[in-house]
């Protein structure tokens, strides 16, 4: 497989890990932060606008490991690449909102 594979699949290990905490908090009813609260001049957005902005993040995860060369979890380099996709994102994701929310 193609080096850029193993970095697409990092990218959309990134979007699966921004996709679940705005998936979850929406469709437990609570308003989270989403990129479109600031163009609202609000500092959440709504339970819906999340479970959307959750699922498009989801949706792009899903096409990029599709369509990029296969995703063989398991597997040395596709393993690794999607753990630190995950793990570097949500350290990042875990830093921004404790920032936000302190």
């Amino acid at each position: 497989m193609p080096w850029t594979a193993y970095i697409i699949h990092f990218i959309a290990a990134a979007f699966l890990t921004n996709g679940m905490p705005h998936f979850v908090n929406g469709v437990s009813g609570r308003p989270f932060r989403t990129p479109f609260a600031r163009l609202q001049g609000a500092k959440l957005s709504s339970p819906a606008t999340n479970v959307v902005w959750g699922w498009f993040n989801f949706l792009v995860a899903f096409l990029l490991f599709a369509n990029i060369g296969p995703l063989y979890i398991g597997t040395p380099g596709d393993t690794v690449f999607v753990a630190a996709g995950v793990l570097v994102t949500g350290v990042l994701l875990a830093r921004i909102f404790e920032r936000y929310d302190a």
